[in-house]
């Protein structure tokens, strides 16, 4: 029998699902009046970098791209040069989008080796990485170059600013380079203190080396960026940007998008409400029959475990993602255009079904 109860008019699939923000639209269409030089040579690409450098209170170089897994490519590609030679391998938990979720992007593109690390929380640890650097001097295995880690990772946890600065001592301590995968930085900011000086206790302050700072997941319409936190390490960002084909000829319009955001820290408010948002929708089906809602959300993702029977009809009803089908486990997002009603029309579903 199909449901009685009406759809939400947003889905919980997927931050990526949702639209672009009225504003981002608005910068897009003034960026759009006349002509201007190509490649970043216009001022709307000007104001971009000179903000990021304001809202990380540091002289970063900031490199924009099309999308998150470009972004990390162009990143770790980057830091790869700067320890010059082949040999150097990335240290990342084996939950991380570069390992899972890239189609092997940065084994193919940069010919380098993932040492992916088994986290049950996706996250690494320091002790993990020394176990790592014993290899270092080894001519029979790859070299641990670089440690790129994913906050929030791929199961919504958050490292704490402190986690990451021991991270970043002892990767450099072993000669490595730091790099940050922020494809959802705005939800962690806005969970670890909501503040640019939340962002950069975890990012600048903690010693990380390059941020992949994510845009497309929170409002624009597709846009990322590499900031380099550590000059030294951009050396050469602007031809590896290229040569991994990230390079927008018309990147005032990736610009303008993240200048709408960034202005008024509109990219944090959003982040703020998303992950309201779904502690919200994990709090209305806590206490639904049959629902195992599992932990409060980090950020803006929660993976119940849901009766078997329902998930099907469920999800055609308002389209989800597994997640373990083993354990009937699920994923359901929110995102920066998620309405309280959107997620009351979902619980009512979830209740009609789970009560049947």
């Amino acid at each position: 029998m199909p449901l009685t109860a009406a759809a939400p008019s947003r889905s919980f699939a997927s931050d990526n699902a949702a639209g672009a923000h009225p504003a981002v639209i608005e910068a897009v269409v003034a960026a759009n009046a006349g002509h201007a030089l190509a490649y970043g040579e216009d001022a709307h690409t000007a104001r971009c970098e000179a903000a990021f450098s304001e809202l990380f209170d540091a002289d970063v170089v900031t490199r924009l791209t099309f999308n998150g897994t470009g972004a990390n490519v162009a990143a770790l590609a980057t830091l790869m040069a700067s320890l010059r030679g082949p040999h150097h391998a990335v240290v990342c938990s084996s939950w991380a989008h570069i390992n899972i979720d890239e189609t092997a992007a940065p084994e193919r593109i940069l010919g380098t080796k993932l040492i992916d690390l088994p986290a049950e929380d996706a996250k690494v640890t320091p002790a993990q990485l020394r176990v790592v650097g014993a290899d270092l001097g080894a001519v029979h295995h790859a070299q641990p170059g670089v440690l790129s880690m994913t906050q929030p990772t791929e199961l919504g946890t958050l490292y704490t600013a402190a986690e990451i600065a021991a991270l970043c001592d002892t990767a450099h301590e072993l000669g490595m380079l730091v790099h940050l995968d922020g494809a959802r930085i705005a939800n962690a900011t806005a969970s670890l203190g909501g503040t640019r000086e939340a962002l950069r206790s975890f990012t600048v302050d903690a010693g990380v080396d390059a941020v992949s700072f994510g845009g497309t997941k929170n409002g624009l319409l597709g846009a990322d960026a590499v900031v380099f936190l550590n000059r030294e390490a951009a050396v050469g960002s602007e031809y590896v940007r290229k040569q991994v084909t990230q390079l927008p000829s018309k990147m005032r319009f990736l610009a303008a998008q993240f200048n709408a955001v960034l202005a008024d820290d509109l990219w944090l408010c959003l982040g703020e409400h998303s992950n309201t948002m779904a502690q919200l929708l994990h709090d209305r089906v806590a206490v639904l029959p049959g629902v195992e809602a599992g932990p409060s959300p980090a950020v803006n993702s929660i993976y119940p475990a849901l009766p078997p029977s329902i998930i099907k009809p469920l999800q055609a009803w308002s389209f989800f993602w597994d997640w373990d089908v083993t354990k009937h486990q699920v994923r359901w997002m929110t995102a920066w255009d998620t309405t309280i009603e959107d997620v009351e029309a979902f619980v009512a579903g979830v209740a009609e079904l789970a009560g049947r």
